[in-house]
């Protein structure tokens, strides 16, 4: 068994490494086989690679060819609107590979944090979307601080705007959307916060989490309809958009990213709880995502 460290910084990956199994040649031949081989016999649909901290989601159909994911990029303590993200707010975690399918459309993953708590993935593909069962559970004597947790997924390439040397993260803004009033709206929202302990990027907290609980940055005063945050691909053919149920916030980030974050509220000692995700790869007909998402996320309409 070998590990890799965390990279530094916030935004990249801080406080957590991974651990691959020993001996699993299939696993470790997935994830050193070249993306244009994976590519060149690919079949329909989507397949997942786990290399260090990203979740990578391969398809013909994505642009790029490929969506990385920092995976997850953090577990997080409440009261962290105006905390330091190091200091107060990240919990340091290691990540191990359980296994990954021979078909290469699921991954099991086991977080360890430092806390004590244990977080158990079941990351699985299918034709255009990806979806994520969780199970955390505290088998510890004292109460887990893990108030929320955050997968960064990178769009740059999806969006069209991931150009060499550019300086402007900003500028993929006017692809994402978030609902507000029952309405699809393109960012950047209005009004738009530009004030936090860290900036830029944009925050939404919905009615049911504390104000003080989310991401040190901006934070708007508009509270988003549902718990779907998206975007379209550069072409406007596509929509990438993600959702999690318990959610915590809605994120637009520094790197070209799109959070919708998942609270988990901590844990009671012996305490379990479950968490669900999904990632849509869709064509460009939001009615359609929106039937789906309320089909699969019911909670969020209640």
């Amino acid at each position: 068994m070998f590990s890799l460290s965390p990279l530094g910084g916030r935004g990249q990956g801080e406080g957590a490494r991974v651990v691959y199994p020993k001996h699993s040649s299939i696993t470790l031949a997935v994830l050193l086989l070249p993306s244009c081989a994976l590519l060149a016999a690919e079949p329909p649909g989507l397949f997942l690679e786990r290399t260090n901290h990203w979740l990578i989601v391969r398809g013909a159909a994505i642009p790029g060819g490929a969506l990385k994911i920092n995976y997850l990029e953090a577990y997080c303590r409440a009261n962290s609107t105006d905390a330091d993200w190091v200091k107060h707010t990240v919990i340091p975690h290691r990540s191990e590979i359980l296994s990954v399918s021979e078909d290469r459309r699921q991954i099991k993953l086991r977080d360890t944090l430092e806390d004590g708590l244990v977080v158990e993935h079941e990351i699985t593909a299918r034709t255009d979307e990806v979806e994520f069962r969780l199970a955390a559970r505290n088998p510890t004597a004292k109460r887990s601080e893990a108030h929320w947790a955050q997968a960064c997924p990178r769009l740059g390439d999806f969006t069209g705007f991931n150009q060499p040397g550019s300086t402007n993260l900003n500028d993929y803004l006017p692809k994402c959307f978030i609902f507000l009033d029952g309405q699809l709206a393109r960012l950047p929202t209005q009004p738009w916060a530009t004030e936090a302990r860290y900036t830029p990027g944009q925050t939404w907290c919905p009615k049911h989490v504390p104000r003080t609980d989310v991401n040190p940055r901006p934070l708007s005063v508009l509270v988003p309809s549902n718990g779907l945050i998206g975007c379209f691909s550069g072409d406007e053919r596509l929509i990438f958009a993600t959702a999690w149920e318990p959610y915590q916030e809605l994120f637009q980030g520094v790197i070209r990213c799109l959070h919708a974050d998942f609270r988990l509220g901590g844990l009671r000692p012996g305490e379990t709880k479950l968490v669900r995700g999904k990632i849509y790869l869709v064509p460009n007909d939001v009615p359609a995502l929106l039937r789906r998402y309320e089909k699969d996320f019911p909670e969020h309409g209640r």
